[in-house]
Protein backbone atom coordinates (compact mmCIF):
# COMPACT_ATOMS: atom_id res chain seq x y z
CA UNK A 1 0.00 0.00 0.00
CA UNK A 2 1.48 3.57 -0.79
CA UNK A 3 0.54 6.61 0.85
CA UNK A 4 -1.52 9.55 -1.44
CA UNK A 5 1.85 11.30 -1.47
CA UNK A 6 3.89 8.54 -3.49
CA UNK A 7 3.70 7.57 -7.19
CA UNK A 8 2.61 3.86 -8.60
CA UNK A 9 3.35 2.62 -11.79
CA UNK A 10 0.71 0.31 -13.59
CA UNK A 11 2.85 -1.76 -15.96
CA UNK A 12 0.65 -4.45 -18.18
CA UNK A 13 2.00 -7.69 -18.75
CA UNK A 14 0.98 -9.06 -21.91
CA UNK A 15 3.48 -7.76 -24.84
CA UNK A 16 4.91 -4.89 -22.48
CA UNK A 17 6.45 -7.00 -19.95
CA UNK A 18 6.08 -10.72 -21.29
CA UNK A 19 6.25 -11.45 -25.36
CA UNK A 20 2.19 -12.64 -25.51
CA UNK A 21 2.86 -12.83 -29.04
CA UNK A 22 5.50 -15.53 -28.98
CA UNK A 23 3.61 -17.30 -26.45
CA UNK A 24 0.57 -17.78 -29.04
CA UNK A 25 2.91 -18.69 -31.98
CA UNK A 26 4.24 -21.54 -29.73
CA UNK A 27 0.76 -22.59 -28.78
CA UNK A 28 0.04 -23.03 -32.97
CA UNK A 29 3.13 -24.88 -33.25
CA UNK A 30 2.31 -27.21 -30.69
CA UNK A 31 -1.51 -27.56 -31.42
CA UNK A 32 -0.10 -28.10 -35.29
CA UNK A 33 2.23 -30.80 -34.32
CA UNK A 34 0.21 -32.56 -31.42
CA UNK A 35 -3.09 -32.56 -33.15
CA UNK A 36 -3.19 -31.43 -36.95
CA UNK A 37 -3.54 -28.22 -38.64
CA UNK A 38 -7.26 -28.95 -38.67
CA UNK A 39 -7.56 -28.84 -35.13
CA UNK A 40 -5.35 -26.12 -35.02
CA UNK A 41 -7.18 -23.86 -36.82
CA UNK A 42 -10.48 -24.79 -34.78
CA UNK A 43 -9.40 -24.05 -31.38
CA UNK A 44 -8.18 -20.99 -32.66
CA UNK A 45 -11.54 -19.68 -34.23
CA UNK A 46 -13.28 -20.79 -31.11
CA UNK A 47 -10.62 -18.64 -29.00
CA UNK A 48 -11.11 -15.60 -31.30
CA UNK A 49 -15.04 -16.07 -31.36
CA UNK A 50 -14.58 -16.24 -27.37
CA UNK A 51 -12.80 -13.23 -27.26
CA UNK A 52 -15.29 -11.22 -28.96
CA UNK A 53 -18.23 -12.35 -26.48
CA UNK A 54 -15.91 -11.91 -23.60
CA UNK A 55 -13.49 -8.97 -24.55
CA UNK A 56 -10.62 -10.39 -23.20
CA UNK A 57 -8.25 -13.40 -24.13
CA UNK A 58 -9.69 -17.14 -22.55
CA UNK A 59 -7.46 -19.66 -23.52
CA UNK A 60 -9.30 -22.69 -21.03
CA UNK A 61 -12.42 -21.39 -22.27
CA UNK A 62 -11.66 -21.71 -25.55
CA UNK A 63 -10.45 -25.47 -24.48
CA UNK A 64 -13.53 -26.15 -22.74
CA UNK A 65 -15.73 -25.15 -25.98
CA UNK A 66 -13.34 -27.14 -27.87
CA UNK A 67 -13.62 -30.22 -26.20
CA UNK A 68 -17.47 -30.47 -26.74
CA UNK A 69 -16.39 -30.59 -30.48
CA UNK A 70 -14.47 -33.63 -29.40
CA UNK A 71 -15.61 -35.35 -26.38
CA UNK A 72 -13.58 -38.93 -27.19
CA UNK A 73 -10.52 -37.03 -27.23
CA UNK A 74 -8.08 -37.76 -24.27
CA UNK A 75 -4.96 -36.36 -25.72
CA UNK A 76 -6.98 -32.90 -24.54
CA UNK A 77 -5.33 -33.34 -21.31
CA UNK A 78 -2.36 -32.20 -23.11
CA UNK A 79 -3.81 -29.78 -24.59
CA UNK A 80 -4.69 -27.85 -20.97
CA UNK A 81 -1.00 -29.09 -19.65
CA UNK A 82 0.72 -27.14 -22.23
CA UNK A 83 -0.66 -24.03 -21.16
CA UNK A 84 -0.66 -24.34 -17.65
CA UNK A 85 3.16 -25.81 -17.40
CA UNK A 86 4.73 -22.96 -19.90
CA UNK A 87 7.66 -21.64 -18.90
CA UNK A 88 6.51 -18.06 -19.36
CA UNK A 89 9.56 -17.01 -17.61
CA UNK A 90 11.34 -17.61 -20.88
CA UNK A 91 8.84 -15.23 -22.53
CA UNK A 92 9.69 -11.89 -20.97
CA UNK A 93 11.24 -9.07 -22.41
CA UNK A 94 14.85 -8.46 -22.20
CA UNK A 95 15.35 -5.87 -19.25
CA UNK A 96 11.84 -6.06 -17.96
CA UNK A 97 12.62 -7.50 -14.44
CA UNK A 98 15.22 -4.45 -14.52
CA UNK A 99 12.83 -2.18 -15.18
CA UNK A 100 10.24 -3.55 -12.47
CA UNK A 101 13.45 -2.69 -9.98
CA UNK A 102 13.77 0.41 -11.14
CA UNK A 103 10.73 1.66 -11.21
CA UNK A 104 10.55 0.08 -7.71
CA UNK A 105 12.97 2.52 -6.62
CA UNK A 106 10.71 5.98 -7.33
CA UNK A 107 7.52 4.29 -6.21
CA UNK A 108 4.97 1.14 -5.60
CA UNK A 109 4.97 -1.08 -8.81
CA UNK A 110 1.59 -3.33 -9.56
CA UNK A 111 1.05 -5.41 -12.61
CA UNK A 112 -2.47 -4.39 -14.27
CA UNK A 113 -3.30 -6.70 -16.55
CA UNK A 114 -6.68 -7.80 -18.48
CA UNK A 115 -7.64 -11.71 -18.61
CA UNK A 116 -9.65 -14.54 -17.02
CA UNK A 117 -9.16 -15.44 -13.20
CA UNK A 118 -7.30 -18.66 -13.74
CA UNK A 119 -5.05 -18.83 -16.76
CA UNK A 120 -3.88 -15.08 -16.44
CA UNK A 121 -2.87 -14.99 -12.55
CA UNK A 122 -0.69 -18.45 -13.41
CA UNK A 123 0.86 -17.16 -16.12
CA UNK A 124 2.03 -13.78 -13.97
CA UNK A 125 2.76 -16.11 -11.44
CA UNK A 126 5.52 -18.24 -13.91
CA UNK A 127 6.72 -15.76 -15.74
CA UNK A 128 8.03 -14.22 -12.07
CA UNK A 129 6.23 -10.95 -12.64
CA UNK A 130 3.75 -11.90 -9.50
CA UNK A 131 7.10 -11.68 -7.19
CA UNK A 132 8.74 -9.11 -9.20
CA UNK A 133 6.01 -6.61 -7.19
CA UNK A 134 5.52 -8.53 -4.56
CA UNK A 135 1.92 -9.54 -5.29
CA UNK A 136 0.30 -6.33 -6.11
CA UNK A 137 -1.66 -8.07 -9.09
CA UNK A 138 -4.68 -6.93 -10.68
CA UNK A 139 -6.90 -8.73 -13.27
CA UNK A 140 -9.62 -7.33 -14.47
CA UNK A 141 -11.49 -7.41 -18.12
CA UNK A 142 -11.32 -3.20 -18.84
CA UNK A 143 -8.70 -1.54 -17.28
CA UNK A 144 -10.33 1.93 -17.76
CA UNK A 145 -13.58 0.59 -16.00
CA UNK A 146 -12.02 -0.04 -12.58
CA UNK A 147 -9.92 3.08 -12.34
CA UNK A 148 -11.92 3.97 -9.04
CA UNK A 149 -11.06 0.32 -7.58
CA UNK A 150 -7.36 0.95 -8.58
CA UNK A 151 -7.07 4.17 -6.61
CA UNK A 152 -8.64 2.77 -3.50
CA UNK A 153 -6.29 -0.06 -3.45
CA UNK A 154 -3.16 1.96 -4.13
CA UNK A 155 -3.78 5.47 -3.83
CA UNK A 156 -0.89 8.11 -5.14
CA UNK A 157 -0.45 12.02 -5.67
CA UNK A 158 0.36 10.62 -9.43
CA UNK A 159 0.29 6.97 -12.17
CA UNK A 160 2.38 6.25 -14.47
CA UNK A 161 0.69 3.62 -16.70
CA UNK A 162 2.64 1.57 -19.35
CA UNK A 163 0.85 -0.36 -21.91
CA UNK A 164 1.13 -1.52 -25.36
CA UNK A 165 -2.21 -0.47 -26.49
CA UNK A 166 -2.46 2.99 -27.20
CA UNK A 167 -5.96 3.57 -27.28
CA UNK A 168 -6.62 2.27 -23.65
CA UNK A 169 -3.66 4.63 -22.83
CA UNK A 170 -6.05 6.97 -24.56
CA UNK A 171 -9.01 6.19 -22.28
CA UNK A 172 -7.14 6.56 -18.97
CA UNK A 173 -5.24 10.05 -20.18
CA UNK A 174 -8.93 11.18 -20.35
CA UNK A 175 -9.83 9.96 -17.11
CA UNK A 176 -6.89 10.73 -14.88
CA UNK A 177 -5.73 13.83 -17.40
CA UNK A 178 -2.47 15.09 -15.55
CA UNK A 179 -2.62 12.54 -12.97
CA UNK A 180 -1.29 9.82 -15.25
CA UNK A 181 1.78 9.83 -17.10
CA UNK A 182 1.11 6.73 -20.18
CA UNK A 183 3.73 5.28 -21.27
CA UNK A 184 3.46 3.02 -25.16
CA UNK A 185 6.00 0.63 -25.55
CA UNK A 186 5.81 -0.06 -29.17
CA UNK A 187 5.87 -4.11 -28.92
CA UNK A 188 3.88 -6.95 -29.80
CA UNK A 189 1.01 -6.61 -32.77
CA UNK A 190 -1.36 -4.07 -31.19
CA UNK A 191 1.44 -1.36 -31.07
CA UNK A 192 1.93 -1.62 -35.11
CA UNK A 193 -1.15 -1.91 -35.83
CA UNK A 194 -1.22 1.21 -38.53
CA UNK A 195 -4.99 1.90 -38.05
CA UNK A 196 -4.38 2.23 -34.28
CA UNK A 197 -1.29 4.42 -34.83
CA UNK A 198 -3.56 6.87 -36.85
CA UNK A 199 -6.02 7.18 -34.73
CA UNK A 200 -4.80 7.89 -31.36
CA UNK A 201 -1.95 10.62 -30.25
CA UNK A 202 0.89 9.91 -29.13
CA UNK A 203 1.61 8.61 -25.06
CA UNK A 204 3.51 10.96 -23.15
CA UNK A 205 5.91 8.49 -23.49
CA UNK A 206 7.07 6.34 -26.38
CA UNK A 207 9.80 3.52 -25.99
CA UNK A 208 10.52 1.18 -28.83
CA UNK A 209 11.71 -1.34 -25.84
CA UNK A 210 10.08 -2.12 -22.69
CA UNK A 211 14.32 -2.39 -21.14
CA UNK A 212 15.18 1.21 -22.26
CA UNK A 213 12.69 2.53 -19.23
CA UNK A 214 15.83 1.67 -17.14
CA UNK A 215 17.21 5.32 -18.62
CA UNK A 216 14.50 7.62 -17.09
CA UNK A 217 14.26 8.58 -14.26
CA UNK A 218 11.13 9.93 -11.76
CA UNK A 219 11.53 13.82 -13.17
CA UNK A 220 11.81 12.79 -16.70
CA UNK A 221 8.75 10.62 -16.39
CA UNK A 222 6.06 12.93 -14.01
CA UNK A 223 7.63 16.24 -16.60
CA UNK A 224 6.71 14.43 -19.54
CA UNK A 225 3.29 14.22 -18.40
CA UNK A 226 2.90 18.01 -18.05
CA UNK A 227 4.88 18.60 -21.53
CA UNK A 228 2.31 16.31 -23.87
CA UNK A 229 0.80 17.86 -26.88
CA UNK A 230 -3.27 18.14 -26.61
CA UNK A 231 -4.60 14.57 -28.02
CA UNK A 232 -7.50 13.04 -29.70
CA UNK A 233 -10.55 12.25 -27.89
CA UNK A 234 -12.26 9.31 -28.34
CA UNK A 235 -15.05 7.42 -26.91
Amino acid sequence: MTTADGVVFLVDCDNTLLDNDRVQDDLRDHLAREFGPASRDRYWTIFEQLRKELEYADYLGALQRYRLEHVGDTRLLLMSSFLLDYPFASRLYPGALDVLRHLGTFGSTVILSDGDVVFQPRKIQRSGLWAAVEGRVVVSIHKEQILDAVERRYPARHYVMIDDKLRLLTMVKRIWRDRVTTVFPRQGHYAHDPDVLGAYAAADVTVERIGDLVTYDLPALLGASSAARPRVEHE
